[in-house]
């Protein structure tokens, strides 16, 4: 049962800032909720018509739209099924680069410019707009409730995003206080800062934690490992997103706080995808969102086969993403959930990992924290960092025809900040990086993690 705080703060504060932002999603979360538990069949009619409505706008508005449906001769008026889709290429991160403003749609209103380098290392800049804000936050706020906590309940956060860590002014910080929401920089997992962090979550005795599954991990072994009780704390649930869960982080995390741990599937770049119910089931955004798994031949996979996930956000019209190629492998499954609800499930997520990297002095933190420093150089194509060694880095570089080679000294002198002033930085700038054996693009690897 929410608190009286979290209440007037789900209820009143939180939807008067969407409400000055422009945002729509207190209607759409509502709107959600009545929605995840139709049945298939109406869930199924719904979800054609919006991708009919959608594809016929982005066809009308789009400029790379409006040309390929010429060119292939594609009618989204005659979309009957959301098979439809497969009359479509595959649309991915070098396609975006190199149609970044015939992506726009004519009628948009304001578009907000983000980037993100994504589990395959490349580098990716494009837009939202507020209709795709306000059913992102509609998702993700649906998904929270679900497991009986809500906006205004003490949230601790272990991230690690320079949108949430470089932009701490006053009004941001007066925000997160407001909604009780505590950040944790997920970077460094020194000894120091996991005492700290042990300690502040005790200190902050939060309803839920959020964050990557290998910090919220590290943090729980090393409370383990001082003898520090956090079972106690009346924590209710873990959301764990950005990274594969591994069972043995799920176990982990579950004993050392005694709360369920929740996985959710999304990125900045695709939206929010999916996230588990109490129940297990790992359940599609299915009203916004279509998610495909293909071979690597781009043909469909079958139920319960493995296959990239491709995915469609019928809720991006300014910048519209259809039939994005995510990069990640997983499984589609046919059945349904014990809870309910009609929305379609993923069995399986698999290749999702962000690995860490150890400093030359042992300080052991996240590999976005080396990420960071490449992902939005210009004429950065694509990238992967190689820990060879505590001693030796290795930097993989893509570069475009506009890359300036006077761009390598900073990003050696970036590494050495983070890794130490003595570790050999070499940055190679190569034509391809090879894919790993499952056909995804690992943008981080360490070996010297566990090395002594």
């Amino acid at each position: 049962m929410a608190s009286l705080y979290a209440s007037l703060t789900s209820g009143l504060i939180f939807p008067l800032q969407e409400w000055l932002k422009g945002h729509r999603s207190v209607a759409l979360r509502r709107e959600l909720e009545r929605s995840q538990w139709w049945s298939g069949d109406q869930l199924q009619a719904h979800r054609v018509a919006r991708l009919r409505d959608f594809l016929v706008r982005i066809g009308a508005e789009v400029p790379y739209y409006r040309d390929l449906f010429a060119r292939l001769r594609f009618d989204p008026r005659s979309v009957d099924s959301l098979a439809s889709l497969q009359a479509l290429p595959l649309l991915d991160k070098a396609t975006i680069r190199a149609h970044g403003e015939a992506l726009k749609s004519g009628t948009a209103g304001p578009l907000t410019r983000y980037n993100t380098g994504g589990s395959s290392g490349e580098p990716l800049i494009f837009y939202m707009d507020r209709q795709r804000k306000s059913h992102d936050v509609a998702a993700k706020w649906r998904a929270t409730r679900w497991w009986g906590v809500d906006i205004g309940d003490r949230e601790l956060v272990v991230w690690g995003s320079p949108v949430e860590l470089g932009a701490q002014d006053r009004l941001r910080r007066w925000r997160d206080a407001l909604m009780r929401s505590h950040l944790l920089p997920a970077f460094e997992m020194s000894a120091a800062n996991l005492d700290r962090f042990v300690v502040t979550i005790r200190r902050e005795r939060p309803a839920m934690l959020f964050g990557y599954p290998s910090s919220l991990s590290l943090i729980a072994q090393h409370a383990r490992r001082l003898g520090q009780r956090m079972d106690d704390l009346g924590i209710r649930v873990a959301f764990v997103t950005s990274e594969r869960l591994y069972d043995e982080q799920r176990q982990l995390i579950a004993e050392v706080f005694g709360c369920p741990v929740a996985n959710g599937y999304g990125a900045r770049d695709a939206g929010f995808i999916a996230h588990e119910c109490p129940a297990g089931g790992l359940h599609i955004s299915a009203e916004d969102i279509v998610v495909e798994t293909v071979r690597p031949d781009g043909r469909p996979a079958a139920p319960g086969e493995a296959g990239e996930i491709v995915v469609t956000h019928l809720c991006t019209p300014g910048f519209p993403f259809v039939r994005y190629r995510t990069g990640d492998v997983g499984v589609l499954d046919d059945g349904r959930c014990t809870c309910g609800r009609g929305l379609p499930l993923l069995r399986e997520l698999q290749g999702r990992t962000t690995d860490f990297v150890v400093a030359a002095d042992g300080t052991v933190m996240h590999g976005l924290a080396l990420i960071y420093i490449l992902r939005d150089l210009p004429g950065v194509e694509r990238f992967k960092v190689t820990q060879q060694t505590r001693q030796l880095t290795r930097v993989e570089l893509v570069p475009s025809a506009t890359f300036d080679r006077a761009l390598v000294p900073r990003i050696v002198e970036g590494f050495r900040r983070r890794l130490g002033a003595e570790v050999e930085v070499r940055v190679d700038l190569v034509v391809d990086i090879a894919a790993e054996r499952s056909g995804k693009y690992r943008y981080i690897v360490s070996h010297a993690l566990h090395a002594g």
